[in-house]
Order: C-alpha cells, then structure tokens, then sequence
C-alpha cells in the first residue's frame, strides 16, 4: 500500500506532466501517454520516496529534453525558412506596377458622304448586273443621282440607289465629295401640322410673313436653336422645329422595270389630259365684278397659259381656290387646269410628283414650274403667270427668280 507521500508526490508529477504536455511544444498524444505510463510504472512498484522521485525525474528530464529538441529542430526550420524568403527576395527581380491601361480607342467617326457616289454624265449611265459592259443592263443612273458604294471590283464599283443594286464604271461617278453631295442633296421640312406660320425671324414674337400648308416640304436654309429657315414664297422665313421632320433627299437611280412602268404612266395621263381637255366646253363666258373670262380654247398647252392669263390682278387668298375671288399657289394652278378636265392636287410640293418631268431648258407653255413652298405656270420667254403673295395677288414674273426644283408636263 503506497504511502501517502507517495500518492501526494505522485500526483504533482502528474499535474506536471500535465502542464507540460499542454504546451503546443510538447503536445502530442504520444508524449502525454508516455509520461502517464512511465509515472503510473514508477507509482505501481511501490518504490521509496526518495526512489519514486529519482523515477519520476528521470522521466521528465526525458521527454522534457525530447521537447526541448523538438523546439529546436522547429525553430531552426523556421530560421531556414525565413532565411531563404529573405534570400529570394534580394535575389528576385523586383515587382513591377501593371502596365496602365491604354484608354480605349473610340471608333473613328465614318463621314456619312465617305460611301455615296454622284454620277457625272451629260444624261445617264447605265448600271449592270455584273462588272461588265457585256452584262445586263439593271436600270439607268441620271447626272447627280446619288447612291451607296457597297462594293468594289477593279474599275466597277457596286452601288445601292433607290431600289436599283447593280454595277457601274468607277470614271462617270464621284466618291466621297461631300461638297459635291451637299450642292446636289436638299435638306427638306415637312410640315405635321395643319397649317404652319412662318416668321421673319426666329422667334414667337416677330412678324409672320407667310402660312404654309400641312404636308409641305420646304428646302431647309439654315437651323438654330430649334428653328429653322425655310423658302416660300414670301422669301425666306423660320419656322419652330417641333411642328416639322427634317431629312436629306437625293436624285436616285431608275431600275429598268421602275422606267418602264414610269413611262407607261406618263403616257396614259398625258392622252388622259389631251382627252379631258379636248371636252371643255369653248361656249361658257364666266363674269365677276362686271369683268367677262373666256372658257378654256384648245386642248393645246399654249391653251393654258392663255386661259390662266385672264386672271392676274386677282387677290391671293391662302387656302383658295377660286380664280376670281381668290387662290394660293397650288389652288391657282389647280383651278386653272381644272377647266380643261385635269385634276391636280391642292398641294405645292405634291405637283412635284403629276404628269411627267422636264428639265427647266426644256419647259414649254403651261409647264407646272415648281419651287420649295410655291408653284406657278410656266408662260415662256423665261416667265411665270403664279398667284405670288397677298400683297401682290395673281401675276407675271420671272420663272428663274429661285431654285428651280422641278418642272412637270402635264399635255
């Protein structure tokens, strides 16, 4: 039976040992049971006191010199370590900054003119199937039509105008000349409002020079701040942006099948008109305010510009279409070709589009000459007969006194 000594002695060794092996140095469940073993050996031979404690030190002094090598070889590994991050960190290159990042390029700005060709010619150029003078004709390019270079092959450049998408000879159009593509294109208005006031200048506040009509399309002279400068008769004016749609017209290109639908309808409302004409009546003698006016005489296109003459000196009225009481522009022409038969709209820039087109140095007597905003009958010798403005009414004046937009045939 142990004394208890003993027991005492026996269990500071083993609150010892248990400090011993919590720390993480000696920690192992290896060493915690190799002590417990050794001092439970020591303990159960009933050894002496002075035996008991010579056993329980050797068995410290053994697995605590165990830990002590264990710290070591630990910490010399450490220090190996630690040296060696150190060394590479001398010997390695030093860390560079990333490269800035170069700001992103933005797209170069394409010019809405770098693709769009303007043929050149006395009259026409053909446009083919292929890139070949022996390929099919596709349809027809007129002097200053404008299309779209999709394509090149050798001296052929593929074009998109109008509907037509065919080949033409590269020498007979213009790329790219925006200058050149400007002079030929028009800025048009068109009018979304039932009637639309044009001032003098541009503002809510300065005077009105003239009205125009829903539907009109104006030629565009120049933009500020929401406004816009117009041509009418009356001269140029402005008018408030939000009361129009703006956009760029061009002359395009005729397919084969558009021309020969074009011109049989030329020609069924040219023999229409000669037939309609052909049915007024020469023995109506019209009167207003104690002055007689001679029906229409003839079929003949001579034959309007005399029947319209009867009525210069008549007021404008904007809106009208009475040729004695009163008419604008488009009720002016409308009226009179009305007399030989011959409906037209009530409408400037929609005569733009009725019977079939001349050129200003072919125009003939009774030829429709078309202006932005205006109208009147062409009367030869380089003169219109027109209703003008409110203060000047129906008259005679010069046909070229602004651009010439179209010139339309009706006989």
């Amino acid at each position: 039976m142990k004394s208890n000594k003993a027991i005492k002695l026996t269990a500071c060794f083993m609150a010892g040992a248990v400090l011993i092996t919590s720390n993480p140095s000696f920690a192992n469940a290896s060493t915690t049971a190799g002590i417990s073993a050794s001092l439970s050996d020591t303990v159960n031979k009933g050894e002496t006191i002075a035996s008991l404690s010579a056993g329980v030190s050797s068995i410290f002094s053994r697995y605590v010199l165990a830990g002590t090598n264990k710290l070591t070889n630990s910490s010399t590994q450490l220090a190996k370590k630690d040296t060696a991050t150190v060394a590479e960190a001398l010997t390695a290159p030093a860390p560079t900054a990333p490269a800035p990042t170069a700001p992103a390029q933005a797209a170069p700005v394409v010019s809405e003119y770098a693709n769009k060709a303007v043929a050149k010619v006395d009259n026409y150029v053909n446009v083919r199937t292929e890139p070949s003078t022996d390929s099919a004709i596709a349809g027809k390019l007129y002097n200053n039509c404008v299309g779209t270079i999709v394509d090149k092959s050798g001296d052929w450049y593929r074009m998109q105008s109008g509907t037509l998408d065919g080949w033409i000879s590269a020498p007979y159009v213009v790329v790219g000349d925006e200058a050149l593509l400007k002079s030929v294109g028009r800025k048009v208005a068109t009018v979304v409002t039932p009637t639309l006031r044009v001032r003098k200048s541009a503002s809510v506040d300065s005077n009105i020079i003239g009205l125009v009509p829903g539907g009109e399309e104006l030629t565009v002279k120049a933009e500020e701040n929401g406004w816009v400068s117009v041509s009418i008769e009356e001269g140029d004016g402005w008018v408030s942006g939000e009361f129009l749609t703006l956009k760029t017209v061009y002359k395009e290109a005729e397919s084969a099948a558009e021309e020969a639908a074009r011109l049989q309808r030329e020609e069924a409302a040219r023999k229409a008109a000669q037939k309609a004409a052909q049915k007024a009546t020469q023995k109506k003698v019209s009167t207003s305010a104690g002055k007689s006016y001679s029906a229409p005489s003839g079929a003949g296109a001579s034959s309007v510009v005399s029947y319209a003459s009867q009525f210069v000196g008549n007021p404008y009225v904007y809106g009208g279409t009475s040729l004695t009481n009163g008419a604008d522009c488009s009720g002016f022409v409308m009226s009179v070709y009305n007399a030989f038969g011959v409906s037209l709209p009530h409408s400037s820039s929609a005569m733009r589009s009725v019977g079939y087109g001349v050129s200003y140095s072919e125009a003939q007597p009774g030829d429709i000459i078309c202006y932005s905003g205006h109208v009147g009958i062409y009367a030869g010798n380089g003169t219109i007969v027109h209703a003008s403005t409110p203060a000047t009414g129906i008259k005679y004046g010069p046909a070229a006194y602004k651009k010439i937009l179209a010139v339309r045939r009706i006989f």
